[in-house]
């Protein structure tokens, strides 16, 4: 692998409006970071309790939830800046003007398949004759996530290896239709769009079963806040006529 080449490897895009006007660190910056960049883990919300003239504490951690929540991933990247480029002083408003305080997303090269939201900013910025340094801070939210959507299922950039294939669109339903869906650590309301399907005789009206309760379901994106998607498998039970596709944003540590 050629210099350049690692250096591009190891890039982060960062922008708004799920990346559709995004800048990487190294096509647009020529930044190169002086370790590979990684996004610290989220501390552990712990609840500790005292137990007067007793041994030990009370755990309460998992109490309310039945399972760890989690505080967002903090910290902060340093970068090299390539010389010959741009130079520093207009390199320097360049990134302040883009994500100095702004809230975005941000995709690791190293791990294309999810993308991590917060809060960025510029920590500092040191210049000498021989090299200039950055160093971007981001406050982020707990999980890294992926979007599977009704948009179509792409098998680049899949893994084969770890992922799981989650391709919940057009969905046909004839009288019922049960399918499973996959969740991960992070839980999520999915939206669930209705549409009709004319090639059967119109019926209106579709509902589904979600862990023993019973949904209406509208023409169009339903979002219920009873229907939550856990780690592990979720069977949906859809009754009725049409086609049905789920948007879930999910997420893992």
């Amino acid at each position: 692998m050629s210099t350049q080449q690692s250096k591009k490897y190891h890039s982060i895009t960062i922008g708004t409006n799920q990346l559709a006007s995004s800048r990487n660190t190294w096509d647009d910056w020529f930044l190169i970071p002086s370790s590979r960049p990684l996004v610290n883990p989220p501390p552990v919300k712990t609840s500790y309790v005292e137990i007067p003239g007793g041994d030990g504490i009370l755990d309460l951690t998992t109490a309310m939830t039945g399972k760890p929540m989690y505080s967002n991933r903090t910290g902060s990247w340093e970068f090299y800046v390539e010389n010959g480029h741009k130079g520093w002083s207009a390199l320097y408003s360049e990134i302040m003007d883009y994500l100095h305080g702004e809230k975005m997303i941000c995709i690791l090269d190293d791990d294309p398949m999810y993308y991590y939201e917060g809060r960025f900013s510029v920590n500092q910025w040191r210049s000498d004759p021989a090299q200039s340094m950055i160093v971007i801070d981001y406050n982020l939210a707990p999980y890294k996530r992926f979007s599977a959507s009704d948009e179509n299922w792409l098998w680049d950039p899949f893994n084969f290896e770890t992922g799981v294939i989650r391709y919940y669109r057009n969905l046909p339903v004839w009288g019922s239709m049960s399918i499973t869906v996959i969740g991960d650590q992070m839980d999520v309301i999915p939206v669930i769009t209705v549409a009709n399907d004319y090639t059967v005789t119109p019926q209106p009206g579709m509902s589904v079963n979600f862990n023993g309760v019973t949904y209406r379901l509208q023409q169009g994106a339903n979002y219920n806040d009873g229907i939550v998607i856990t780690e592990g498998d979720n069977l949906f039970t859809f009754y009725g006529y049409g086609i049905v596709s789920f948007q879930i944003v999910g997420g893992i540590l």
